[in-house]
């Protein structure tokens, strides 16, 4: 298992997407669990810009990667 994700980072959907388009980002995390419909023009977009792609099992499990009290699809270290 990962440890708690550190250092300046982004978390959501909304955010990732918003945050990969203006091409910043180092490691995008992702929870397997997450519907695919809705990750999977993050991952292509995280790809484009040659991001390092990691899986996390569940979404409630990178939350509390993230250190919140949701669930998370998506978290993108910056």
């Amino acid at each position: 298992m990962l440890s708690k994700l550190t250092g300046e980072k982004v978390v959501g959907v909304k955010q990732t997407t918003k945050t990969l388009k203006s091409n910043r980002g180092k490691v995008l995390y992702v929870a397997k669990d997450a519907d695919e419909n809705v990750i999977k023009p993050i991952i292509e977009l995280a790809k484009a810009n040659s991001l390092q792609v990691e899986y996390v099992d569940t979404m409630k499990e990178l939350g509390d990667l993230c250190s919140i009290d949701v669930s998370a699809a998506t978290a993108l270290i910056l």
